[in-house]
């Protein structure tokens, strides 16, 4: 008997089929893996929504006094497509003595590492049905956070792309056509009809040579941006830029006050907390900052000073943590941060979307502007001679 099955890995594979009461051979990868494995992962990201649900679901069932795998068994035939194979394999695990965490833990690309140790924590300490609670509501305030960001940038974004066609078809189609008999008759052309005639000359000859370039320059960008040193030095960077920094700052804020006051309140110690929360952080200096508090509080030293040193976390913050950590109730004061900066990303975000719209527009109206006073400008020029 012979087959294919999805896992990360061959150990993985045989795992499960093994749990599944079959006994395995021989196994290899297939040649089309990566392939397989980056489909995986995509589908992974588009299922965010139904890994959410999942949670929610199984949280409320389990509350309901239905028993784990009877809740699974249940999930598993109301979720559809690529999902409910997840579901389906997790279900065989958990029927097969594995634990949910651990079930969880070896879909890794749909359920990361806070998600495993919120679970993993509620299965030992016999709350299951809160810890899934709590991080199904973690999840959901984290796609609201995200999909509000989202929506804001796209306008914008459809405006970029709208420019950007409505130039290369300006400088390709309409000025040749226009310019190309005024050329070839042998009169001078203006300075800012040469320009824009040299310009779309240059684009329509040498389109190839641009796509090289252009090619050039993310390949090189992304090899930076793999690097550690490369990464710190972007993310301080947007860090700097007016209004995003802005919102990378509270954005990243929010999540890991978010994300440590869900850990913390899971039950999880503090320093483990703090690592898988610096693994959620998107930023390499918010990273290093939750390092230094780290390190800070297992010392027993004063959390100011290093949270201040770093620069990222606003006095306001600091002050609150400060505050948390000698009172012992950090907890508390992570989820006010998270509901003051909740609100603070939404503001930040419209005044983002309220500034790019107007200067997109004038920079697409000027741009346009100045390609059509250069292509009539000759034309003028011939009506006053004749």
């Amino acid at each position: 008997m012979s087959g294919t099955i999805v896992a990360d890995s061959p150990r993985q594979a045989r795992d499960v089929l093994r749990e599944r009461g079959l006994r395995v051979s021989q196994i290899a990868e297939l040649k089309e893996a990566g392939d397989k494995s980056f489909r995986h992962n995509r589908l992974a990201r588009h299922s965010q929504g139904e890994v959410l649900s999942f949670i929610r679901d199984l949280g409320t069932l389990c509350q309901a006094g239905i028993p784990l795998l009877k809740a699974l068994q249940t999930l598993s035939k109301q979720h559809k497509h690529h999902f409910k194979s997840v579901v389906e394999q997790i279900t065989d695990q958990v029927a097969g003595g594995t634990s949910l965490a651990d079930a969880m833990a070896r879909q890794g690309a749909y359920f990361d590492e806070m998600s495993v140790s919120i679970v993993r924590v509620g299965e030992n300490t016999g709350s299951l049905e809160s810890a899934l609670k709590r991080l199904a509501e973690f999840r959901e305030k984290a796609h609201q956070l995200r999909s509000q960001v989202v929506s804001a940038l796209i306008y914008p974004a459809i405006i970029a792309v709208i420019g950007l066609a409505v130039s290369i078809f300006l400088m390709t189609y309409v000025v040749p056509n226009l310019l190309g008999t005024l050329a070839q008759a042998g009169r001078d052309l203006p300075l800012v009809t040469r320009i824009v005639k040299n310009l779309s000359d240059f684009l329509l000859g040498y389109w190839w040579l641009l796509l090289i370039v252009a090619a050039a320059v993310a390949a090189l960008v992304r090899v930076i941006l793999r690097s550690e040193a490369g990464r710190l030095a972007a993310d301080r960077l947007i860090l700097r830029i007016p209004l995003i920094g802005e919102l990378a700052r509270k954005e990243n804020t929010s999540r890991i006050a978010v994300v440590l006051a869900a850990l913390l309140r899971s039950g999880l110690q503090f320093v483990e907390a703090v690592r898988i929360t610096r693994q959620t952080a998107r930023n390499r200096v918010f990273k290093l900052a939750l390092d230094d508090y780290a390190a800070a509080v297992t010392a027993g030293r004063d959390v100011s000073e290093p949270l201040a040193a770093s620069g990222v976390f606003s006095p306001m913050v600091v002050q609150m943590l400060a505050v948390g950590q000698q009172a012992g109730q950090l907890e508390d004061m992570l989820e006010q941060i998270a509901q003051t900066y909740d609100q603070q990303v939404a503001v930040v975000t419209q005044r983002l979307t309220t500034a790019l719209e107007p200067l997109l527009i004038v920079l697409l109206a000027i741009f346009v502007g100045f390609i059509a006073f250069a292509t009539i400008l000759p034309i003028l020029e011939i009506s006053d001679v004749l």
